[in-house]
């Protein structure tokens, strides 16, 4: 009984890490996606591709919080994991050890609805962004300094979705820049990459945009899904950069 609960209790534990990890890395300028990828794989030890491993060796922020996932990783889950199949070899009733497996499967079902969950991950990952903003630095990143960015913009990577809003759709009718959104450039799915597209391009699923704007407003198109919501997101976009860009123009002329 104890074993399964401290499983238990170190899987919730393990998501959470890698949760706080994927919105940690994520601040670091990598898309919501790729960052996700790296945190589960240094947390099980599974390893990474050239292309991704290159991203978190030439950042430190990012290798200090993959080194640390890589250490809890190895420590938790083993030791739980291996607490567990001691304690189910030494159980000698048949109706204890259904009792307990039915426990743990019941347990495992509702860990994995809850990491799952869309309305779980928005809340939890928004969450976790305000903590990570009121108690560390680690929305500044490694070029901040040569690119010379300043208050709220950034540049951030973004990987489109088969339901996302700006999937399907050329550059010219997206309106990005209407939002206070350059497209540097994008990287497809097959290697190719297209730096500074123009109105024509189209955005592909599977593409990775390098994005350059406000960092509140890449977040939301991050999250932005298809639809009619999509379409009123963006014209509530709109006008909240206009509006920026009027205040920006009375800042200019005083």
């Amino acid at each position: 009984m104890i074993s399964i609960v401290t499983l238990l209790v170190v899987l919730t534990l393990s998501i959470l890490l890698t949760r706080i990890a994927t919105v940690a890395l994520t601040h670091t300028g990598l898309s919501r996606e790729s960052a996700k990828f790296q945190a589960r794989s240094a947390f099980t030890g599974v390893g990474f591709t050239t292309s991704e491993s290159e991203k978190v060796v030439s950042h430190p922020v990012r290798r200090r919080i993959l080194l640390m996932l890589m250490l809890l990783g190895n420590a938790g889950i083993v030791t739980a994991v291996s607490t567990l199949i001691v304690s189910l070899i030494n159980i000698n009733r048949s109706d204890t050890l259904i009792w307990q497996i039915a426990l743990l499967v019941t347990g495992l079902i509702l860990l994995w609805s809850l990491a799952s969950s869309k309305w779980v991950d928005r809340h939890l990952s928004n969450a976790i962004s305000k903590l990570l903003k009121s108690h560390t630095k680690l929305s500044v990143q490694d070029f901040s300094k040569l690119l010379h960015l300043a208050g709220d913009y950034q540049i951030s990577e973004l990987q489109v979705r088969q339901d996302d809003w700006i999937a399907g759709k050329p550059l010219s009718a997206l309106g990005l820049r209407e939002e206070g959104i350059i497209v540097l450039g994008i990287n497809r799915i097959d290697g190719t990459y297209i730096g500074a597209p123009n109105g024509s391009t189209l955005i592909k699923e599977d593409d990775v945009l390098i994005i350059y704007g406000r960092a509140n407003v890449i977040k939301q198109l991050d999250r932005r899904s298809a639809g009619f919501i999509g379409d009123l997101e963006h014209r509530e976009g709109m006008i909240e950069q206009k509006e920026i860009n009027e205040e920006e123009k009375q800042k200019d002329r005083s």
